[in-house]
């Protein structure tokens, strides 16, 4: 883009195109470039019938290419008077017309976890001739791969579930981000539930979330589910299933809870080919009869969710000003990525301003990563004076979902190219991966332009509690000492400002082998020197006044205002805060390197877990660190600047 075009008028809109265009070349979505699966573009094909052309594509549908010509690129996504973009799915998905709606409700009290009595049982269900099967997901092994998308999945008549007029409990699944895959009968009030793995896969067994129908008050239910394939789990360490009501929602105002007694996870002998199944149990009485009812691993957070919360910012007069929301992408299934540029608007533009770059869900089934989200995206839209001037201050791009086909269909991990996107930010790749792509070439070209000052991808933690951070540091400390303490002072300052659900201790900054190819190395390696992956343990906190409860909705977003709090004081012209986190960490080292002395080993910081949690999960951080500013939820506005 030439400087010309820097000098425009800016008034009516958000900000320069210096930084708020350089998405626009990304809206390009299938290339020249022969793909192996699913679109050509015709001069990509030797087809005399064609032209050689990039408007036509080939689509594969039912067994032969069909040409269709190439959509308009769609800058927008979300508009505030036209209808939401619809939902695409997998053609052989099936999926029902009822939209899934939810309350958001926070409740009175933090919830307790679930203390082990010692009484519970391992319900274990050989095969039997005479097991009913009451629900059936038949159209997930359809396709090896993925193949083509349609608005609405499957256009056949929908195999309605088992509809019994005893008292016989209805399961459905098939809606957006669900996920059941079998449930049999196994007693009057017993149910085994088997999840459906991540499309195209026959793994990542975590996500679960599904509706149940015909219930009966006052009656004990024990639900099994026996496909999980991770050894440790927080049902382990007092994780309880959430539960919603909508009697309960319409009647008292009241959304996701946890419940469940008799909460038990552990191997069963479902094992084949070498591998090991667990299965998690618990039971439950429904609070009404007759009741539709929702299950789910964690709070769901839904791709129709998302384009709602946006629609509503497109829509708003005065968040509209800052906030430009562009789609970055299209995914596998032709959804759209988005991507948001936030910072106050701009007449000339201004390359002192440095960037802060914040992206989720990558892992579809990590919701709580939205929720964390949901509240920096609040905070930062707000009208508060830290607010301002964080938008004053910075230029945010923000991609809140990096991986809408996953969320839709309810994977727990993985994309509809069957692979984990985080392990391939390094890809070449673009139609595979066209959203770490796309979000890798978005955050260099911006470098090219400002410094980074942060990125940092927000995701779910299956087996620690509370919420700390990964970070990189593979330089050598004799060498860059000052450097290798300084990756540390955000997380630092994070666990100073919300010690009651932040672990410093629980922060590792070693760089493996086996994470090269994730969001948090390649940014680090590209040159972003506070590069961070966020993990939000989808349980609870062992923290002060937070310890042995469940984090809830408010709590994750929280997360969001603490952020930018924490990002206020590393940043702030007064450096006695930052001094005096690096102060501690050098004291933190010095006790370090003399333990190392006396116990004769080499380990740093780097290579030493400082994971008081996972060592002993009744222990609580043995030092408290002195806090940086107050984690008061009542005022929650401080002058960061005197």
């Amino acid at each position: 883009m030439s400087e010309d075009s820097e000098e425009e008028d800016y008034s009516d809109r958000s900000i320069s195109d210096d930084d708020e265009l350089d998405e626009d070349s990304f809206m390009k979505f299938v290339s020249d470039d022969i793909h192996p699966c699913t679109l050509l573009a015709a001069d990509s094909v030797g087809d005399p019938f064609f032209p050689r052309t990039t408007q036509i594509l080939l689509e594969y549908q039912l067994g032969r290419w069909v040409p269709r010509l190439r959509g308009p690129r769609d800058l927008y996504g979300v508009s505030s008077s036209g209808p939401l973009s619809p939902t695409r799915w997998p053609y052989h998905c099936e999926v029902i017309d009822e939209k899934v709606q939810h309350i958001e409700w926070t409740p009175f009290v933090p919830e307790p976890v679930y203390v082990p009595t010692g009484m519970e049982i391992e319900p274990v269900y050989p095969n039997s001739k005479e097991e009913t099967v009451v629900y059936l997901a038949e159209d997930a092994y359809k396709e090896p791969c993925f193949v083509y998308s349609r608005v609405g999945g499957n256009r056949t008549s929908l195999k309605q579930p088992v509809d019994n007029c005893d008292n016989t409990l209805v399961f459905e699944a098939r809606f957006e981000s669900g996920n059941l895959q079998k449930v049999v009968k196994v007693a009057d009030h017993e149910y085994e539930l088997t999840v459906r793995p991540d499309l195209f896969t026959n793994k990542h067994t975590q996500w679960y979330y599904f509706q149940v129908t015909n219930t009966q008050a006052e009656i004990v239910y024990r639900f099994t589910i026996v496909n999980f394939t991770k050894p440790a789990s927080l049902y382990n360490r007092g994780m309880k299933p959430l539960f919603y009501s909508e009697k309960e929602a319409k009647t008292h105002n009241i959304g996701w809870q946890r419940i469940g007694d008799q909460i038990k996870y552990y191997k069963n002998n479902l094992g084949q080919d070498g591998r090991h199944f667990f299965s998690l149990t618990w039971t439950f009485q429904f609070p009404h009869s007759q009741d539709t009812c929702y299950f789910a691993h964690c709070y769901p957070y839904t791709y129709s969710n998302l384009q709602e919360y946006l629609s509503g910012i497109n829509s708003d007069p005065v968040r509209s000003k800052f906030c430009k929301i562009r789609v970055l992408c299209h995914t596998l299934a032709r959804n759209m990525v988005y991507v948001l540029t936030i910072t106050t608007p701009l007449k000339t533009s201004d390359s002192k301003r440095k960037a802060v770059i914040l992206t989720a869900r990558v892992h579809p089934g990590e919701t709580n990563s939205s929720w964390i989200m949901k509240g920096f995206l609040d905070y930062i839209l707000g009208d508060s004076s830290d607010a301002r001037l964080l938008r004053d201050t910075f230029i945010f791009k923000v991609v809140p979902m990096l991986n809408p086909d996953g969320v839709i269909v309810g994977n727990y991990r993985c994309s509809l190219a069957g692979r984990d996107l985080n392990r391939n930010y390094t890809s070449l790749l673009k139609e595979s991966f066209p959203s770490v792509w796309y979000t890798r070439n978005m955050i260099n070209r911006l470098m090219e332009k400002r410094e980074v000052i942060l990125y940092c991808d927000l995701h779910g933690h299956s087996r620690k509690q509370n919420i700390f951070m990964y970070g990189c540091d593979g330089s050598s400390r004799s060498k860059t000492k000052g450097l290798y303490l300084q990756q540390r002072i955000f997380p630092l300052m994070l666990s100073k400002n919300c010690p009651n659900i932040f672990s410093f201790s629980a922060c590792k900054f070693n760089v493996q082998k086996s994470k090269e190819g994730t969001g948090r190395v390649v940014m680090w390696k590209m040159g972003i020197r506070n590069s961070f992956t966020l993990e939000a343990t989808f349980c609870g906190s062992t923290l002060g006044n937070k310890r042995g409860t469940h984090f809830g909705t408010k709590d994750l977003e929280s997360m969001g205002y603490h952020f930018c709090d924490s990002l206020l004081d590393y940043c702030d012209p007064d450096r006695s805060k930052y001094y005096q986190c690096l102060k501690e960490l050098e004291e933190m080292e010095k006790h370090m390197s003399s333990e190392r002395v006396s116990d004769n080993t080499d380990a740093s910081l780097v290579e030493i877990s400082l994971d008081v949690e996972s060592r002993d999960p009744n222990m609580r951080e043995s030092t408290p660190l002195t806090r940086l500013s107050d984690d008061s939820q009542e005022e929650p506005l401080r002058n960061h600047w005197p």
